[in-house]
């Protein structure tokens, strides 16, 4: 386990983080997120020993990072933001460099360095120099180093930061290949990072903890969350709005009809109009939407629970509002 206890951090007169407190278990990814300046970066780095708090303390695999910053490093694999390497060496050479480092020689040296280059795709460029490779294989160097001896805790620093679509795909299939074993931090600011690997999120905004939770509970908190987004051919605007509004548990309807000159369509001659129905607090509306559609014999081109914007309840968190 990775228990943060009270941790804060000063630089001068700016509080960077504000005692923060949360655990994370073996088998869990959590999703650390925050904009930009919010403390991520500092929190990851306070954990890995690498910057001593102002106050508080924190534990890995129950070793102290203040009173036992060797032993809780010897748990950790650390991936920072700008991942490490001596970029005028090969990737073998520096594999078998850091295995060095980490204590290992002879045989097992080489065996490690092996899996891990097998584990990381990279035996096709073993012999490359580090300088030479694209950003998505430099950062693959970079988890390498970090997994290369076997540890129980992964701390991820902006792992995709500025990789291609799909050199995305394949690091968070890596990490959540990992995250079956081992207890797992990712720090991040992209939202869709945490919805596609993590099991929880905590977002961080100005040093402090706003939320730890689910992905899936944090959508939830959108205004958007269990909303219908209707398409339908052929029915009247003003029919449509006034007939729906009536619908059992149904706060408020939206027109979202494009109009021509903004790309409006059509399917067999007839208009395609989109309306967005909005449930009252606590209430689903997905069953009586689709009653009340086929009653009126309505032609339906499309019919959307939404499950809730992520980026809203973000903003909402980190900027001062609320997310409902």
């Amino acid at each position: 386990m990775i228990a943060v206890q009270s941790l804060t951090r000063h630089f001068g007169s700016i509080k960077a983080v504000d005692n923060i407190s949360f655990t994370v278990d073996k088998g869990e990814i959590l999703g650390f997120l925050g904009p930009n300046g919010a403390g991520k970066s500092t929190t990851m780095k306070m954990i890995t020993t690498f910057l001593p708090p102002t106050s508080g303390t924190a534990t890995v695999g129950g070793f102290d990072v203040i009173a036992q910053p060797l032993e809780a490093r010897a748990k950790i694999g650390y991936l920072p933001e700008s991942s490490p390497s001596y970029r005028d060496m090969n990737v073998f050479d520096f594999l078998m460099f850091a295995a060095e480092v980490r204590g290992y020689d002879g045989d097992e040296r080489l065996n490690r360095v092996k899996k891990i280059m097998e584990t990381c795709n990279l035996k096709e460029v073993a012999y490359q120099q580090i300088d030479t490779l694209s950003k998505g294989f430099r950062q693959r160097v970079g988890f390498a180093q970090a997994f290369l001896h076997d540890p129980e805790y992964l701390i991820l620093d902006e792992p995709t930061d500025g990789l291609d679509p799909n050199q995305k795909q394949e690091v968070r299939n890596l990490i959540k290949q990992m995250g079956r074993e081992k207890c797992i931090i990712l720090s991040t600011h992209i939202l869709e990072e945490v919805e596609a690997v993590c099991s929880r999120a905590i977002i961080i905004g100005e040093g402090k903890i706003v939320a730890d939770s689910s992905p899936e509970e944090l959508r939830s908190r959108s205004k958007l969350h269990g909303a219908i987004t209707l398409e339908l051919i052929g029915v009247d605007v003003k029919d449509a709005l006034a007939g729906l509004e009536k619908v059992q548990f149904v706060d408020r309807v939206t027109d979202l009809t494009p109009s021509a000159e903004e790309g409006g369509s059509e399917k067999n001659g007839k208009k395609v109009i989109r309306l967005r129905l909005y449930p009252m607090s606590g209430k689903s509306i997905a069953h009586e939407t689709a009653s009340f559609v086929h009653q009126k014999n309505w032609q339906v081109d499309g019919f959307t629970v939404e499950k809730g914007d992520l980026n809203e309840v973000f903003y909402n968190l980190t900027k001062g509002g609320v997310a409902r």
